[in-house]
């Protein structure tokens, strides 16, 4: 669909729009994929319940199983606009990107050899997911990292278990935190 010749009045709005301004509006619809926004100064969208659209991963930082875990048909919300989706004629938006960003605190207050309590998420043949708080999950490698020496088999690790592990690198750009176990936990290991 042309939605410039179809829908003028939307096309003009979308057009004057600038990502990182804030809009206001009202969750329409929810759908598994994400979330249309009834947008307060924007016109009805001719195929859509909402102008505006915000995908799953921009409703929140933390993981989340549905989008009803965030928001609800008929709340009021604020979102930043991100951009405009010319194919769809819809205004994207993020509602994460009004929050702090937790993995962005935690590598702030968090430095380099730091040694923190945690649960172990996930094991797989390569490593431990370990949750250390707030949503941060970092990887326990079972090979050798940065001069650290192995952290031993998977079959050492079991879903559930806590444990003590050392902050090795914390990569803000990729958002990945690499531990090792720490000595006292490797101590109780042996």
């Amino acid at each position: 669909m042309d939605w410039q010749f179809e829908s003028p009045e939307l096309w003009a709005f979308l057009e004057s729009l600038r990502p990182g301004e804030i809009l206001s509006g009202t969750v329409a619809a929810i759908e598994r994929f994400g979330v249309f926004v009834a947008l307060d100064d924007g016109p009805a969208h001719p195929m859509f319940p909402g102008v505006g659209f915000i995908t799953i991963p921009e409703l929140s930082w933390r993981r989340i199983e549905a989008a009803t875990d965030v928001v609800e048909v008929g709340q009021r919300i604020s979102c930043e606009f991100l951009q405009f989706d010319t194919h769809n004629a819809e205004a994207r938006l993020s509602l994460c990107a009004l929050q702090p960003d937790p993995f962005q605190v935690f590598a702030d207050r968090t430095e380099v050899g730091r040694i923190l309590h945690g649960t172990i998420e996930k094991v797989l043949p390569f490593g431990a997911f370990v949750t250390v708080g707030d949503d941060i999950v970092g990887l326990v490698p079972f090979r050798e990292v940065h001069g650290r020496p192995a952290a031993g088999s998977p079959e050492a690790f079991r879903t559930g278990e806590e444990m003590s592990v050392v902050v090795v690198e914390i990569d803000r750009s990729r958002r990945r935190v690499l531990l090792a176990t720490s000595e006292r936990n490797d101590q109780l290991r042996n």
